[in-house]
C-alpha cells in the first residue's frame, strides 16, 4: 500500500488502461492482455470499490506511438483533466503511450489535477519532483524502445532484400518465381484475362470509374488474394479497388491486351458467374 495515495484520491475513479499494439498480439499474446485485466484487482488491493473502478480498453490493436489516434487515451486524458481521476494503472509505460509528446500531456493534466499513476513497480505522483523524473525517463525510454524496434526490422528487411530473398505481397495477377527475386504473371488465364480486362476497358474509356460501372452493368467478378486466404476469391469489385489497379506502377509493365484477350476474359467471368448462380436457378450469367 502505498503512502502517496489518500483518502481525495480514493474519492475518484481508478482507470485502468489496457492496450495492445496490433491485432496479431491482442490474438497471440494473450499472457500480456491478462496481465492487463488483472490491474483492476490491483485497484481493489490499493482502497478502490470495485464499483469505481473503470477499464480503458478501446485501443486494443492500436500502436501508441502517436501516429494513430486513440480513442481510449483521449477519453483517459480529458476524464484527468476534469479531476475525476484518482489513478491510472498499466502494466508498464509503454502501454499508456509510446511518445513524449502524449506522454508529457498526460504528466502535466495528472500533476494539475493530482492524479497518481501506477505500474508494475510502483505508484507515482507527477506533481513531486523525484517521480515526475522517474516518469519521465520512462518514458523517454520507452519512445526509444520503439525507435530501436523498427530500427532492427528495417535493418533485417534491408538485409534480406540485399540477397534478392526479400519476398512481400504481390497484387493479384503476380506470383513470385522459383527464382530469388523472380516475379511472374499468374499462370490462370482467368485472373491474367480478368485484368488485363480492366487496361482495355480503361483504354476505352479512359475513366476509372467508368471500368467500375462497366463491371457493375456486366455483373463481372474480379480476383482477390486476402492476406489470410490461400485461394484467390471471385469478388464484386470496388471503385476503390479498379483505381488501386490502374493506380499501382507494378502493373506498368503489363502489356496492352487485345481484344480477342479481352473478349476471353468476359467470357471466362460470365462463365463463373453462371457456376455461382446454379444454386439459384438463374443461368443468364447476371446475378
Amino acid at each position: 500500500m502505498s503512502n502517496k495515495i489518500s483518502a481525495s484520491h480514493r474519492g475518484r475513479l481508478a482507470y485502468v488502461y489496457i492496450r495492445q499494439s496490433s491485432a496479431g498480439q491482442v490474438q497471440h499474446n494473450r499472457e500480456s492482455t491478462d496481465r492487463q485485466y488483472k490491474l483492476t484487482e490491483r485497484a481493489v488491493a490499493l482502497g478502490w470499490p470495485r464499483t469505481q473502478v473503470r477499464l480503458l480498453d478501446e485501443d486494443q490493436a492500436v500502436s501508441g506511438s502517436g501516429l494513430k489516434r486513440r480513442e481510449g487515451f483521449e477519453v483517459l486524458a480529458s476524464e484527468v483533466a476534469l479531476g475525476r481521476v484518482g489513478i491510472i494503472l498499466a502494466i508498464e509505460v509503454s502501454r499508456l503511450a509510446r511518445n513524449n509528446a502524449e506522454w508529457y500531456r498526460l504528466l502535466d493534466f495528472c500533476g494539475v489535477s493530482d492524479t497518481l499513476i501506477g505500474d508494475d513497480d510502483g505508484v507515482y505522483h507527477p506533481g513531486l519532483y523525484n517521480d515526475r523524473l522517474l516518469l519521465g525517463l520512462k518514458g523517454t525510454m520507452s519512445e526509444a524502445e520503439l525507435y530501436i524496434i523498427r530500427a532492427r526490422l528495417l535493418g533485417g528487411i534491408r538485409n534480406k532484400a540485399a540477397r534478392g530473398e526479400l519476398r512481400r505481397g504481390l497484387p493479384i495477377g503476380f506470383v513470385w518465381g522459383p527464382e530469388d527475386g523472380e516475379v511472374l504473371q499468374d499462370p490462370d488465364d482467368a485472373i491474367r484475362a480478368a485484368v488485363a480486362s480492366v487496361f482495355e476497358t480503361f483504354a476505352k474509356t479512359g475513366s476509372a470509374r467508368q471500368v467500375w460501372i462497366w463491371f457493375q452493368s456486366e455483373k463481372l467478378r474480379f480476383p482477390s488474394r486476402p492476406h489470410s486466404a490461400a485461394e484467390v476469391q471471385w469478388i464484386v469489385p470496388s471503385y476503390h479497388r479498379i483505381h488501386s489497379i490502374l493506380s499501382s506502377p507494378v502493373y506498368a509493365a503489363v502489356p496492352t491486351p487485345t481484344e480477342e484477350h479481352a473478349r476471353s476474359a468476359t467470357l471466362t467471368q460470365r462463365a463463373i458467374c453462371v457456376q455461382e448462380c446454379e444454386s439459384c436457378h438463374n443461368r443468364s450469367g447476371r446475378c
